[in-house]
């Protein structure tokens, strides 16, 4: 099997199912975002951090491939069937959550993203996360979307975000709090 077929050289791309839709179509951004977020999530796995945190980054992976599946399938032609997000899914990350954020100081400001590429890279999968919620938030809105896709979205940016910090402790990264000019 050929991995072009020049279907798309038109700026039309199919959806499981056979809809043909627009390459810029809110469904293809949507699951677009959450293939390039699997990547930077890749790239962060692929750092030197501690196993517990690549065995989740793997589970986290598998699991935005099945959010892709969900977000490229016609809700409406498709009879494929496609893994299914569980509410073990979003605990998994709020476990993960609660005992990172237990073994961090308390947070009194926002802090700037960076402080060392490792840390930098988890900023960046965070904010990649965030446009994938906003632009699967905006699908919901026209379209079918399972309601724990968008949770598990928000919890996932959230658990980055926390990630940032934990790995900035284990790499002894100095967080740089961002305190406004008068």
């Amino acid at each position: 099997m050929k991995i072009y077929t020049k279907k798309g050289d038109e700026g039309k791309t199919s959806l499981i199912g056979g809809t043909r839709v627009p390459k810029h179509h809110i469904r293809i951004e949507a699951y677009g975002t959450v293939d390039e977020l699997n990547s930077w999530i890749g790239f962060l796995r692929d750092q030197d951090i501690a196993q517990n945190h690549i065995v989740l980054l793997l589970e986290i992976q598998d699991r935005l491939f099945t959010i892709g599946s969900h977000l490229a399938s016609d809700p409406e032609k498709s009879k494929m069937k496609l893994p299914e997000l569980e509410e073990a899914d979003l605990l998994a990350l709020e476990t993960a959550m609660d005992e990172m954020d237990a073994a961090l100081p308390e947070m009194k400001n926002f802090v700037l993203p960076g402080g060392n590429t490792l840390v930098s890279s988890c900023h960046i999968a965070r904010t990649v996360c965030r446009r994938a919620e906003r632009n699967t938030v905006h699908l919901s809105e026209l379209e079918l979307v399972s309601p724990i896709i968008l949770k598990y979205l928000n919890r996932l940016s959230d658990y980055l975000f926390v990630l940032s910090r934990k790995l900035a402790a284990e790499t002894g990264t100095k967080e740089t709090p961002w305190k406004p000019r008068g």
